[in-house]
């Protein structure tokens, strides 16, 4: 019995929210939670996650430069076998000049496989790359320089 008087309380009071006006407070929360989800939202627009078998190579690699074009960094993720075109693109991308490294996070992921649900470890990455602008281009000029008289 207490609890429906309880839920029955907070339905009063949500009600009751919903007339009113809203506060300062409420303002400044609501606000928030739309900053949060917005902040999420493009986090989850440039992030490509990589297949080996869905699409070839050259469809990441257009679209990582779309999306670093559209928002100045793309996230690049991958499982297993397709981690290698995840790096391959990678390396395209920074020595065109168009985009530097800014992170690069690899894991295990533990997935399910075949009919009774058998857990098998695969190994998982991510590199973050920003878009390359002209100061960041002459560091890589020059470091390339620096690598050359060395060999």
């Amino acid at each position: 019995m207490e609890s429906i008087v309880v839920a029955d309380e907070n339905t009063k009071n949500t009600e009751e929210a919903k007339n009113s006006e809203p506060s300062v407070n409420g303002g400044a929360a609501a606000e928030t939670a739309i900053t949060d989800t917005a902040e999420s939202s493009s986090k989850r627009k440039n992030q490509i996650k990589v297949s080996k078998t869905k699409k070839p190579l050259i469809f990441y690699l257009n679209l990582a430069k779309k999306l670093i074009k559209q928002y100045n960094d793309v996230e690049l993720c991958a499982l297993g076998m397709a981690i290698p075109t995840v790096v391959i693109i990678s390396e395209y991308l920074k020595r065109k000049g168009l985009a530097i490294e800014k992170s690069i996070m690899t894991s295990t992921v533990k997935t399910e496989e075949g009919k009774k649900g058998w857990q098998s470890p695969k190994p998982k990455i991510e590199i973050l790359l920003g878009s390359a602008g002209k100061e960041d281009l002459v560091a890589v000029v020059e470091t390339s320089k620096v690598v050359d008289s060395k060999i």
